[in-house]
């Protein structure tokens, strides 16, 4: 079955969105679609039917193509749980937490998986489209290699290099790229893209001839900046925006050094009377918040030690003295409580940390991730909410007595006596459209008549327009035959 791979001069240079227009593109003329990448590296995890993780772009190409998240999808997912080290999800499933330098001694363990992932989904669809990571320029990294040329090589999966002229340099990213290529590797890529460009791509036309009569390859296109990326989930925290439309009420949320599950974020950033404000290292919580979010971390003592350093921890003190409102989802909510223990050192140096709290509860670390889709009933509005859990811990006390929501008639989550302070592990909780309205009217904001999923499909199916608007898609198809 044929494949084609979108690899990158770098990161961050619109792979994953090219991959997503791509499977929209090909499912409309017909042909059954999958997504694949072989690696990724990604605290925003989706939480798959088969009871596995992967990365939440990869979760968002699904369902460009109409396909329900599978862990064959990313069968490497590496979540970063300090500057040196990342936990490592195989298949779905944690396996270990390593070094960089470890990861490399690990790497070529793992060719093995990806391609028994990659065949599974070739063997199920007509066309599977790879995203590649990072990118092939950095050589120093191809022994081993499972997320670019390593992967194309093993699979003889024809490539196409993507470069992002917004950042300057476009045409040193492609040319330079296939300098420091081995000859073999360089002979897997059959063409390249320009993406991101603002203005009249006309203008480039000399600086695309040029590419391709220094490189010989082929050019499949010059794609405009394309605006409405910004309704759609980000992956990378370095993407989170800083502040959505300026409505009248202020939800002040944390940017935590380890942020994980950001996307919670992004209905809520979209309801026009909401003005969401991510606060970064350095800068204060502004005192005119009503909410103030702590939002999930793949490291939440690392995390709470990181929002003390800013201060944030007195700013919150202050907020609540004010009668504003706190909620906290997944590490956010854990801590809220009074404490953080981690006996076994699960999310590093085993040991124990007072929380913040403002919840009268207290989380232990254990060694069983739970990972799964829920149907839950919000407690307060009694509206239904579906979304997913992914964390270590289990969380326990007298607030619990007040859940946030219940799961098959369980409490989920915890509330504080004055029904200021909210703790929850439900993720996803923002995309339902009716509990998002009634938790923004709780605030004091005006309920918009935004419909979060349907806009998510019409943009992809904008993305899908776009790219068909100013590639070749046809001549991108046929490669992969």
């Amino acid at each position: 079955m044929p494949a084609l791979m979108i690899q990158g001069t770098g990161s961050n240079v619109g792979k994953s969105l090219l991959v997503a227009g791509l499977c929209r593109a090909a499912r409309r003329r017909g042909l059954s679609v999958a997504p694949f990448k072989p690696q990724n590296m990604s605290n925003n995890a989706a939480v798959t039917a088969d009871g596995g993780e992967i990365g939440r772009a990869q979760a968002l190409q699904a369902l460009a193509c109409g396909l329900a998240p599978h862990t064959d999808m990313n069968p490497v997912l590496l979540k970063p749980e300090s500057e040196v080290g990342s936990q490592v999800v195989v298949q779905g499933r944690r396996i270990a937490t390593v070094k960089a330098r470890e990861y490399a001694a690990l790497k070529p363990q793992l060719m093995a998986p990806v391609l028994d992932s990659f065949r599974r989904l070739k063997s199920a669809h007509d066309l599977v489209i790879v995203e590649g990571a990072g990118s092939p320029a950095e050589v120093n990294l191809r022994a081993g290699d499972i997320a670019n040329m390593g992967f194309a090589c093993a699979a003889q999966v024809p490539v196409v290099l993507a470069g992002d002229i917004d950042r300057g340099g476009v045409i040193a990213q492609i040319i330079g790229t296939q300098a420091v290529l081995s000859p073999e590797d360089a002979a897997m890529v059959r063409g390249f893209l320009i993406n991101k460009f603002r203005g009249d791509p006309s203008l480039f036309d000399d600086g695309y001839r040029l590419i391709g009569q220094h490189t010989g390859w082929r050019g499949f296109g010059v794609l405009p900046w394309f605006a409405q990326a910004r309704l759609l989930p980000a992956e990378d925290a370095l993407d989170l925006g800083t502040v959505s439309s300026g409505g009248r009420v202020k939800v002040a949320a944390l940017a935590l050094s380890r942020i994980a599950n950001f996307d919670d974020l992004d209905p809520l950033a979209q309801e026009p009377d909401i003005d969401l404000v991510m606060i970064r290292a350095g800068q204060a919580i502004p005192g005119d918040a009503t909410l103030v979010i702590l939002p999930g971390s793949k490291s939440t003592r690392g995390d709470l030690a990181f929002l003390r350093a800013q201060g944030w921890d007195v700013d919150i003190a202050a907020h609540v003295r004010r009668g504003g409102h706190v909620l906290g989802i997944c590490g956010g909510y854990q801590m809220l409580g009074h404490r953080v223990s981690d006996p076994e050192g699960l999310e590093g140096p085993a040991g124990e940390m007072p929380g913040l709290g403002l919840l009268d509860v207290a989380t232990t670390m254990q060694g069983d991730k739970r990972l799964t889709q829920v149907q839950a009933i919000h407690q307060a509005s009694g509206l239904p909410v579906e979304g997913y859990e992914i964390h270590l811990g289990t969380t326990d006390g007298p607030d619990r007595a007040r859940p946030f929501a219940q799961i098959d008639g369980r409490p989920e989550g915890a509330i504080s006596a004055d029904g200021h302070i909210m703790g929850s592990y439900l993720h996803g909780l923002f995309s339902q459209d009716a509990f998002r309205s009634a938790f923004v009217a709780t605030l004091g904001a005006q309920p918009s008549h935004l419909a979060y999923g349907a806009q998510v499909e019409a943009t992809l199916d904008a993305l899908a327009d776009h790219i068909e608007a100013h590639a070749d898609v046809t001549g991108l198809l046929a490669l992969a035959e």
